[in-house]
């Protein structure tokens, strides 16, 4: 059923291509000379209010402010997410993220990702004779560089440099480029300028001058982990705290790949025949207070600015969504426009394919508009309404949808619902749902027909496999352990004994757990270390650090090494949800010893885990777990050693 279900939506891109490329190919002569190029330059974690065109009073962003000056600077653009993946998956499709699958950010081996049966931009403008190149963040599939899923060539690039998710170890000498499938290693130099560098080069060096070309340059910049080239925090040297020096040297690290990719295209004379959007894919990072208690921490580089606007990443009000966005198209926009025409980040499909005049596809529903009109101010007509659902938003906050000037905030359960006059009262400061019981209704009932159609449209199994409230009433009573070691504080479904290793967890047929309760409940970040081995001959092999706010099994998060499955990872509750959690696949020893150090942070809601110094799993910790007070050992169906848990730091 599954194949005939991938065929089926296979079948249908291809019917789709066949019809769109028939209207490309014969509608009108192509000439590749008259087809403008494209660049779409993507920003991460860039605030609303962390350039200067756009009012912050230290960072320096000359290049930007300069382009802002030659184009139309948007006052109310939009990320199609409060998070990064969802957004990137939408600039491509033109769809919204729960529609086009892209529900989440994307962990390691997670099963969602950008789907082969979606449509993108480069498949629909190669057929034009245009070449295209990514350089940078991909984040649109768990498994990077790698047959199982969709890589950027399976979505219309013909050149691709990019990193899974993050830079590593940092943007400072990066080493987990691939390029066009091969692993590129160790490379010197930060993170924005490489990947503007490798779109420099392809310009120059690659691609057919003859073509017309459609770029994405999607750099790292200023997300975590943050490291900026001392020539930009020079700027920032009177600012006391090292963070802020970081951060605003990090916005300016990425001004100056900007303006590098600027010049190649000035130096190529390609400006006046070019269309270049810049933009980010969502809100700043943290709270926008750093980190005093750790001066020296990556936390303390959150200084990210929404300009004043309510919430940050992750959040469906402003602060999460609304972001910079800037056009540039000599002769057909008029510098230094400044337009306050809502636009978001899935218009970008729709509006590439306008300019090339290729048709929509009528076979989905595409969520974005063009927006030529809204380059010189005017309005945009608008089939479906701006729409925003952010899985890991807060839960007061989980969705958000815009009609003209009013926004309808939603919660998790669709129970409660806020509403804003957003024109007038941007900062979301005066919620009218109780004033305005009429137009509460009308927006609610709209809201409520397009999340209905989005969930019957996007591949609803993958967010509705496992939800939280589902998880956490499934299995996870377990009867009483036993502690013969001394050492625990609970122990459930199994029995824990000291050993010369450290400890003997045998959790029998099910699942067990021994946790210690911690004297200070860990609030914002703690790294643990543990190793573990496995203690049977049995084909069941398994072995994990648990920690959470209570000692009950539903409620603990895992992290550990599947050996029967050669798998590391990272799940939410009962082992029911293994195979949706954050994971790898590695070759390994079964019998081998493991040593896992695991990073919680509680203020990005995330679970970092690299195992024997190699193997990094990012996991994102459910809203739910405001403090950890119990850290474990946890194994299922098996017989497990662990060492002694070490708090790092």
């Amino acid at each position: 059923m599954k194949n005939e279900w991938k065929g089926a939506l296979f079948s249908m891109k291809f019917v789709s291509l066949l019809v769109l490329l028939f209207f490309a190919i014969f509608q009108r002569p192509v000439v590749a000379a008259e087809q403008p190029n494209f660049i779409v330059f993507l920003a991460d974690d860039l605030g609303w209010g962390d350039l200067a065109c756009y009012g912050h009073s230290e960072i320096k962003t000359p290049h930007l402010d300069k382009f802002a000056g030659e184009g139309v600077r948007f006052t109310q653009a939009y990320a199609a997410c409060g998070v990064c993946s969802p957004s990137r998956s939408s600039i491509l499709t033109g769809r919204t993220p729960y529609r086009n699958g892209v529900w989440r950010w994307l962990p390691v081996g997670n099963e969602a990702h950008l789907r082969d049966s979606e449509i993108t931009i480069p498949e629909l403008l190669k057929p034009l004779g245009y070449e295209t190149m990514h350089s940078g963040k991909w984040h649109l599939n768990g498994y990077f560089n790698s047959p199982v899923q969709p890589q950027p060539d399976n979505h219309g690039y013909d050149w691709w440099f990019a990193t899974q998710n993050n830079a590593a170890p940092s943007h400072k000498d990066p080493v987990n480029f691939v390029r066009n499938r091969k692993e590129v290693g160790p490379l010197t130099g930060f993170s924005a300028p490489i990947c503007a560098g490798e779109a420099t080069d392809w310009l120059k060096n690659h691609r057919d001058p003859e073509k017309p070309f459609f770029i994405t340059v999607w750099t790292h910049e200023p997300h975590l982990p943050i490291e900026s080239d001392p020539e930009f925090m020079k700027l920032y040297d009177h600012i006391e705290n090292p963070g802020v020096r970081q951060h605003h040297g990090n916005v300016t690290q990425l001004d100056h790949a900007f303006g590098n990719l600027m010049k190649t295209v000035d130096d190529l004379k390609l400006r006046e025949n070019t269309l270049v959007i810049f933009t980010s894919d969502n809100g700043p990072e943290g709270s926008g207070k750093g980190n005093l208690k750790n001066p020296e921490s990556q936390q303390n580089r959150t200084w990210g600015s929404t300009g004043g606007l309510r919430g940050r990443k992750r959040d469906s009000h402003e602060g999460g969504i609304r972001v910079p966005g800037i056009v540039r198209w000599p002769g057909k926009i008029k510098p230094g426009t400044v337009s306050d025409v809502p636009v978001i980040g899935s218009d970008i499909f729709s509006t590439v394919l306008d300019i090339v005049d290729v048709p929509l596809p009528t076979d989905r529903t595409i969520d974005g508009v063009s927006i030529v009109p809204a380059f010189s101010g005017e309005a945009v007509d608008r089939p479906v309404p701006l729409f925003w659902r952010t899985h890991i938003a807060p839960r007061e906050s989980h969705a958000a949808m815009r009609i003209g000037d009013w926004k309808i905030v939603a919660d998790q359960a669709l129970e409660n619902f806020q509403l804003y006059d957003i024109q007038n009262d941007w900062k979301e400061e005066t919620n009218l749902a109780a004033e305005r019981p009429e137009k509460l209704a009308e927006m609610k009932a709209k809201f409520l027909e397009v999340w209905e159609g989005v969930e019957k449209e996007g591949p609803s199994e993958w967010w509705k496999r496992a939800p939280e409230h589902v998880r956490k009433s499934r299995g996870g009573k377990l009867s009483e352990g036993t502690d013969k070691s001394g050492d625990f504080s609970v122990v459930k479904g199994a029995v824990v004994t000291k050993t010369d290793f450290g400890y003997l967890l045998d959790s029998g047929k099910g699942e067990g757990f021994a946790v210690q309760k911690l004297e200070t409940p860990v609030q914002e970040q703690a790294t643990f270390r543990v190793s573990y081995r496995s203690a049977t001959k049995s084909n069941t092999k398994n072995a994990c650090f648990c920690f959470g706010p209570v000692a009950v099994n539903d409620r603990l998060q895992k992290a550990g090494t599947m050996m029967g499955m050669d798998r590391h990872g990272a799940f939410d509750g009962t082992w029911a949800n293994v195979n949706i959690g954050a994971g790898r696949k590695v070759t390994m020893d079964r019998d081998g010893t493991f040593s896992a150090e695991i990073t919680i942070d509680l203020e990005h809601r995330k679970l970092t885990m690299i195992v024997d110094g190699e193997t990094r799993i990012e996991h994102q910790i459910p809203s739910s777990v405001e403090s950890v007070s119990y850290v474990g050992i946890y194994a299922k169906a098996t017989q497990s050693e662990f060492s002694k848990i070490e708090r790092v730091k």
